[in-house]
């Protein structure tokens, strides 16, 4: 099918947005006449021109007259004023007959507004068309919108036998270059990345993004007693990357100074029952933060921490050709873990695919 065509053709521009846009959507748009496109575009970058006018503007530098075209978006257009000025206004004002959509906008100021607006000016709208795909685009925007909390990504790997490291802690390499690539192409989509203080001190990580021209995820640590050392590669970086040190109320004041002085900010939060920081008020503190989205790569316990908190709502297992054997050796979730096999933490698998000779498996949470 022809339409088709062309709405997997937006859904293939809005990913180049990943990394860019946040705390926006990746939004990518055609603009077809009688079976010729005159224009595409998509968001490129957060505060400038959304997709609509991207692909506009894209067209009248080709000196095309839009009137009587057709536009294909993968998310309704917007109808207020922000950074930008509403894209309803662009197409009305090229004389776009037609507006093909895949995804409802679930922002309150756009929220069916701008299926409305077009609509009202006798313009044809075609709603939900290729939704399911052109929803997978946007997971941690809708969860975001919707809560005003970021969406979290639980990301381990892992061997046949379960383990993320073998009994001594070394985990080089648990998988192959290619998913290890993969890896920091999810650092470079997801705003934060976080991680608990065991990581910190076991491996001085700098959990950064290392594809050419990519972006460095906002550094989040999860460090209720403010254990991180002064020397650690993370707080030496802190003034070029940001980075977030999150602690209970009571931890030392004087290490919170030094920490803020060396480019770090800190969040102080009350303990739980079980004397660690409140990882749902840490959620509402980062999302204030406009972060977004999180990259989990948080170790055992927090990531039992995070499931017990049920703040997951999205897994990427990595899974190795290999086995470390030994009842002492790392799992992707530690601590206590459940007493009843009935209240298992429940997934619902949503892709595969190979990395080299490892594999990928993705999981929402049910």
């Amino acid at each position: 099918m022809i339409e088709e065509k062309y709405m997997r053709r937006a859904i293939e521009l809005a990913r180049k947005g990943s990394g860019a846009v946040n705390p926006n959507p990746l939004v990518g748009a055609v603009i077809v006449r009688d079976g010729r496109v005159l224009g595409e575009g998509w968001h490129e970058r957060y505060g400038q021109l959304h997709a609509e006018r991207n692909a506009i503007a894209h067209a009248k530098e080709a000196g095309e007259d839009l009137r009587g075209s057709s536009i294909y978006v993968t998310l309704e257009p917007c109808c207020h004023y922000g950074k930008t000025p509403p894209c309803t206004e662009a197409i009305l004002e090229e004389g776009i007959s037609r507006v093909i959509v895949g995804s409802d906008d679930p922002n309150p100021r756009v929220a069916g507004k701008g299926f409305q607006i077009l609509r009202e000016q006798g313009v044809e709208v075609v709603p939900h068309f290729l939704k399911e795909e052109c929803d997978a685009l946007n997971g941690v925007f809708f969860h975001y919108i919707r809560t005003q909390t970021p969406y979290v990504a639980m990301k381990y790997a892992m061997t046949l036998d379960g383990k993320i490291a073998c009994h001594t802690g070394d985990s080089r390499w648990v998988t192959g270059k290619t998913a290890r690539e993969h890896v920091h192409r999810l650092r470079n989509h997801f705003t934060g990345i976080m991680a608990g203080i065991g990581t910190v001190l076991a491996d001085d990580p700098m959990l950064n993004c290392r594809l050419e021209g990519g972006r460095d995820p906002v550094r989040i640590i999860a460090d209720s007693r403010l254990r991180i050392p002064l020397d650690s590669r993370l707080v030496q970086t802190a003034g070029n990357q940001r980075l977030i040190v999150a602690c209970l109320e009571e931890a030392d004041p004087d290490k919170m100074a030094f920490l803020k002085e060396a480019g770090a900010e800190m969040i102080t939060l009350p303990a739980t029952d079980r004397g660690v920081i409140d990882l749902t008020v840490l959620m509402k503190e980062l999302g204030a933060r406009k972060i977004d989205g999180i990259l989990l790569e948080g170790g055992g316990r927090l990531n039992e921490s995070f499931l017990r908190a049920g703040l997951v709502n999205h897994v990427y297992c990595y899974l190795a050709p290999k086995m470390f054997g030994g009842e002492d050796a790392r799992t992707p979730v530690e601590g206590t873990g459940l007493d009843l096999a009935a209240d298992a933490w429940t997934f619902r698998r949503t892709g595969m695919m190979e990395l080299g000779e490892d594999m990928l498996i993705e999981f929402d949470r049910s």
